[in-house]
């Protein structure tokens, strides 16, 4: 376990393994473990980056890919698809084959060079697999990686000394080098803190980082995490992701406020699977909770801060399609997009790869059309489950698709 602050990179507390006596191994700074769908978010990031949005659509469906030696064939861990499906759901319910379509199409060089901007890796070997997390590396790391979307895409390091200072009191070493203005200040106003000038790396777009942060809030609040964390009550945003390699050896969860970023790793060390039923949501989701309960009433926590240059989209969350303005409803997500940049639907949105998808399946749920105006509207039937309702700007109802299908998007052969 690892805890630090995203904004100095102090580490908060830290946690090895359970006995210093039976074994000095630090396994939160030495052991190199596989961090599964806790990978995912860098893979995310590099699309965003890429000029990618989170309502871009790629197929969650069967893909192979020729390695060179053979056919591999990777697969959701809930053995389902759910076709055509917007990024966000992507990193929500953690979907293989979305995101190995995703490293796919962005390039394995590309995403490599952003988890190695990240320090996740010192060399990201760029091997489709590696998308999902199975080139190895520290809790530590990961922890620091995330801090990174928490403060809005800046650099900061994990350090155990804030500072030295000499027998004189002088500062001969401060880790923290960013420019405070106020502090040679002998009182400020009441109510009023220092004002800090960053002057650190950006390693991505500061609108990069809070979509991919808002995405990862979705993990929490509807996702993997939601039954033990976003269920928890901490009454805080919370985003984070959890992470489960093959046959539950090893297990993550990494999150974080606006101030503080968390990371669980659970694993023997000789790796074997944990047991039935194991998760990094149901194993290290509850350590984070217990900790961050604690956390949040010492160090605070609010808002993430929404960076200029971009705008709010609703947007349904089944199909990515854009709404009317105001609409509400639990099927709407507002999305934040770049100034100029309007969220785009149709076919041209979407990832595709792989083989045929098999059978011609409707795109959208049956009787559901676009209106032409642009507004959604109702038909004889409402689909496969009863379609979804939201309310408009001006106290009307409109109906949206539920969910996509898939076959008919194909791009053929092999990648």
């Amino acid at each position: 376990f690892a805890a630090m602050d995203v904004n100095t990179g102090r580490v908060l507390a830290m946690q090895g393994g359970f006995s210093y006596q039976y074994s000095s191994f630090n396994r939160a700074t030495q052991a190199t473990r596989q961090p599964g769908s806790g990978f995912k978010p860098f893979v995310y990031a590099a699309a965003l980056d890429s000029g990618y949005s989170p309502n871009t659509i790629v197929l969650d469906a069967p893909i192979e890919v020729d390695t060179g030696e053979s056919i591999w064939r990777p697969s959701n861990a809930s053995n389902d698809f759910f076709g055509p499906a917007p990024l966000r759901t992507g990193i929500e319910r953690s979907r293989n084959l979305m995101t190995v379509r995703l490293a796919q199409d962005v390039g394995m060089g590309t995403v490599a060079r952003y988890a190695e901007r990240f320090g996740v890796y010192d060399t990201l070997q760029p091997y489709l697999a590696n998308a999902l997390g199975s080139q190895e590396t520290t809790l530590l790391r990961i922890v620091s990686a995330y801090a990174m979307f928490a403060n809005g895409g800046e650099r900061v390091e994990p350090t155990l000394v804030d500072r030295v200072q000499n027998r004189f009191g002088s500062t001969v070493y401060q880790h923290d080098q960013r420019i405070c203005q106020d502090c040679g200040r002998s009182q400020l106003p009441q109510g009023q803190a220092p004002s800090i000038l960053s002057n650190r790396e950006r390693v991505i777009d500061a609108i990069t980082a809070y979509q991919l942060t808002s995405m990862m809030r979705g993990v929490v609040e509807r996702g993997t995490a939601a039954g033990t964390v976003g269920n928890a009550g901490l009454g805080v945003p919370i985003a984070g992701k959890t992470g489960t390699t093959n046959e539950a050896r090893d297990v993550w969860f990494t999150g974080f406020t606006n101030t503080i970023v968390a990371g669980c790793y659970i694993g023997y060390d000789v790796p074997r699977p944990l047991g039935r039923g194991a998760s990094g949501g149901a194993m290290c989701g509850p350590v984070f909770v217990e900790f961050m309960r604690e956390a949040i009433d010492e160090y605070g926590a609010g808002e993430f801060t929404v960076p200029p240059g971009g705008q709010f989209y609703p947007i349904d969350r089944q199909s990515g399609q854009r709404l009317e303005a105001g609409a509400q409803g639990p099927g709407v997500v507002y999305e934040y997009f770049r100034q100029g940049e309007e969220p785009f639907f149709g076919m041209l949105s979407v990832v595709d790869g792989g083989f045929g998808m098999g059978s011609n399946l409707p795109m959208f749920a049956v009787g559901l059309e676009d209106g032409a105006n642009g507004d959604i509207v109702d038909g004889d039937s409402v689909g496969r489950d009863g379609g979804g309702t939201v309310e408009t700007s001006t106290g009307g109802n409109a109906r949206v698709p539920v969910g996509t299908g898939f076959g008919e998007l194909t791009s053929g052969g092999l990648y």
